[in-house]
């Protein structure tokens, strides 16, 4: 028996076509926050999502930095000029979602989980 490629291409092809219609693509949309704690977006005026459907990427969530400084202060009002810090310090950034901000987000799992990806407007 002889494999025709071009037949197993196409096969290949639309098993795959049918495995993204049954799990439903994922889908771009756009929200805004309702509410920051606990954290509510609302995508149109049926659907809010809550904590629970939500994944968050680092643009939309506040989270900790390791940095490696070597900070020198200047010689001003009798400053000395020597080292305010040195070495690998821990810094806290602050992006956390606040009421009122539009968001992207790109549904998943069939649309019961949204990826948070950025704000696209601030009040």
């Amino acid at each position: 028996m002889s494999l025709d490629i071009n037949e197993l291409v196409r096969a290949v092809k639309q098993a795959a076509v049918e495995a993204v219609k049954a799990d439903g693509p994922m889908a771009v949309s756009f929200g805004t926050v309702t509410s920051a704690s606990p954290l509510k977006i609302q995508v149109d005026q049926k659907k809010t999502l809550t904590e629970a459907q939500l994944i968050l990427t680092n643009n939309v969530r506040d989270f900790n930095v390791d940095m490696t400084v070597d900070h020198q202060t200047e010689s001003q009002s009798g400053g000395s000029g020597e080292a305010a810090y040195k070495g690998r310090k821990t810094f806290k950034v602050h992006l956390a979602l606040k009421a009122g901000e539009k968001v992207i987000l790109i549904s998943c799992d069939g649309g019961q989980k949204y990826i948070v990806l950025d704000r696209w407007e601030a009040p």
